[in-house]
Order: structure tokens, then C-alpha cells, then sequence
């Protein structure tokens, strides 16, 4: 259902003109490949065969990957099968709707907020007093659509302000000073550190880890606000490779800061290791989450937790499909439910 969901609302004349630049660039370059046509007719076979969606085909660049290349990415499809089993959608509340996520994961998320559903008019004063900059979100947006800094002082008197967010599905919480060596990347946005980690062993484990930086333009480090994506070494926080854009731009060095991406040693490393494979526990029915992390000057705090966390980052990071993430989950929550 979900991939026919993707098909039906897919935007082909977009993909077809994406295509037709695709080729034209490779044909400028010297580089052999089909045409546009011919493209889009390997697009459906793909969708077919391995239940990928149109933004699948260009992110991970099937139109060069062999057949067995392809059967290795995680696409809509198997995302799909694959967190139904180990992140099933009656227990997502707690990831969907944000002001729950800081109220279960108070420990961890670190700073004050406001839910406007639960709070008064007194405690929503009380929190632009203290806070002359706030961050105003969607309740549940995703992809950090909707996410805008405010000043207090231009919100207006609390109860206007209470029926605003009320009314529009949105919260307020505390902005996120950065660790020096976090706005040394990027000063504009909050840069986090995406942490993947499973709890379908024995024991909670990290299955990825990624870097996303602000492009210096945009006050958010998504991909769909421009923001960069770079690999992490698990095992010491440190940048491998170039940083990339949503268009598969590659940067050495990031466009506005000129900090090379290549050995960065993130701060706190060991800290958070420690503070996600411990929030890890927390929800047991929600085995794989995606944790974006930020550093402040006192150590690590979450941001959020996504509960279907997206497999474009680890992809287009490693360079390579990464089922063997799934298969390895899958095998572990098997033999996790034969022991009950």
C-alpha cells in the first residue's frame, strides 16, 4: 500500500525532466548511458522489482547500479515491511507527537517546552519571560518543515498567543545553544548528529551514525532546507568523506565555513554513545529509532526521535545499499519473539 501510495502521487513530469538532465550531464561528461526514455522505463521496472519510489531511483542512483547493486537499498518498500515488524504503528505517539517525546524523554531532550494543549495562559507567559528566543514547531511535522526562531516580544499577550498554537497544531520549546566545535561548522542552525540505533538483540546497539550540517543559508540542517549530510565513524565520532546535498552535490569543505568535513572530530563522542544506547530502552515496542542529537556547551541532548528513520542518509553516505541494517534487525527480532 505504501509504495502504490508514493506511485500515485508522484510527480512524473518533474522525474522525466530531472532525467533529461541526468543524461544531457553525462553525455557532456563523455560517460555512456541511456537516454531519459530508457531511464524511465528502468524507474518502473525498479519500482516493480524492488518497491523503489522515483526520489529512490535519483537518490541512489539506479540508473547506474546493476541488478544486484539494487537489491541491496532499502527502498519505500521494504522500509515499509520492515518497521511494521520492528516499530509497530500502535506505539508511535510517543515519536509523532513532539511535546510527548519531551515529556517521556524529559531526561534526555534536556530543555523547557510548552505544550499548548496541556499548559495555561500562566505557564505560557511564564515560559516568554524566560525565553526571549524561542523555537516555534509543527506538533508532528517531519523533515523540519514549519521550524522558525521567534521573539518573544512579537508573539503578542499569552492567551492570543496559546489560541495560536492551539488552533495551528504547533509548540514552543527552548533554543539549543551549540558546543563550539559544532558551530564551527555551521553558526545558523542547530547541527545534529543522526544515531541510528536497534534494540532487536540481546542488547541495544548503533547501526549508523551521520552527520547533518546547515548549508549557512537556512536556520534547519535538513536535507529538504538544503541542509549536509557526511558519515560518522561509529566507533570514534569522527567525519569520513565529503559532505552531500539532497542533489548529490558533493563538499570537502563546508560552502560557507571552509571547515573541512574529512577527520572532524565531533565533541562528546563517548557521551553520546552512552545517552542514546541508554534512550534506547525506554519505548521496548519501538526497536529501530533514529535519534538526531545535538552537543550544547554542558554535553549532548536529543532534539528528537524518529521512529521510521529514513535509509536516504545511510545510503547515500556509504555509497552502497544497506538491507544488510535490515537483515541483521529482522534475524535478531525472530529469535527475540521464539524465546517469548
Amino acid at each position: 500500500m505504501g509504495i502504490l501510495k508514493f506511485a500515485v502521487g508522484a510527480n512524473y513530469k518533474g522525474f522525466y525532466e530531472k532525467l533529461k538532465e541526468i543524461a544531457a550531464e553525462r553525455r557532456k561528461n563523455g560517460e555512456k548511458g541511456h537516454g531519459a526514455p530508457l531511464m524511465f522505463c528502468d524507474a518502473v521496472l525498479s519500482t516493480i522489482l524492488f518497491g523503489s519510489g522515483l526520489q529512490d531511483y535519483l537518490n541512489y542512483r539506479f540508473y547506474l547500479r546493476s541488478f544486484s547493486e539494487k537489491k541491496e537499498y532499502v527502498t519505500i518498500r521494504t522500509q515499509n515491511s520492515f518497521y511494521a515488524k520492528v516499530c509497530p504503528a500502535e506505539y508511535k505517539k510517543v515519536f509523532s507527537y513532539k511535546p510527548e517525546f519531551h515529556r517521556v524523554f524529559a531526561a534526555y531532550a534536556k530543555r523547557q517546552y510548552f505544550d499548548p494543549e496541556t499548559g495555561s495562559d500562566e505557564e505560557l507567559a511564564a515560559f516568554l519571560e524566560k525565553n526571549p528566543v524561542l523555537v516555534e514547531k509543527p506538533v508532528d511535522g517531519l523533515g523540519g518543515r514549519g521550524v522558525v526562531k521567534r521573539r518573544a516580544e512579537e508573539v503578542g499577550e499569552a492567551p492570543a498567543y496559546h489560541k495560536f498554537l492551539r488552533e495551528n497544531r504547533r509548540f514552543i520549546e527552548e533554543v539549543i545553544p551549540q558546543h563550539e566545535k559544532m558551530a564551527a561548522l555551521c553558526d545558523r542552525s542547530v547541527n545534529t548528529i543522526r544515531v541510528m540505533t536497534s534494540t532487536t538483540g540481546e542488547e541495544p546497539k548503533i547501526i549508523f551514525v551521520g552527520l547533518r550540517v546547515g548549508n549557512g543559508e537556512a536556520d534547519i540542517d535538513n536535507f529538504h532546507g538544503g541542509g549536509l549530510g557526511v558519515l560518522v565513524d561509529e566507533e570514534t565520532g569522527v567525519l569520513i568523506g565529503d559532505a552531500f546535498d539532497k542533489e548529490l552535490n558533493r563538499f570537502p569543505t563546508h560552502p560557507k565555513s571552509g571547515v573541512k568535513f574529512d577527520g572532524y572530530a565531533l565533541p562528546c563522542w563517548e557521551e553520546i554513545r552512552a545517552l542514546v544506547l541508554e534512550a534506547a530502552k525506554v519505548e521496548p515496542h519501538i526497536m529501530v529509532t533514529g535519534w538526531d542529537v545535538a552537543v550544547t556547551p554542558e554535553g549532548p541532548l536529543f532534539v528528537e526521535g524518529n521512529r521510521r528513520p529514513g535509509f536516504d542518509l545511510p545510503q547515500v553516505a556509504c555509497g552502497r545499499g544497506r538491507k544488510d541494517i535490515v537483515r541483521t534487525a529482522l534475524a535478531e527480532w525472530k529469535k527475540k519473539k521464539k524465546k517469548k
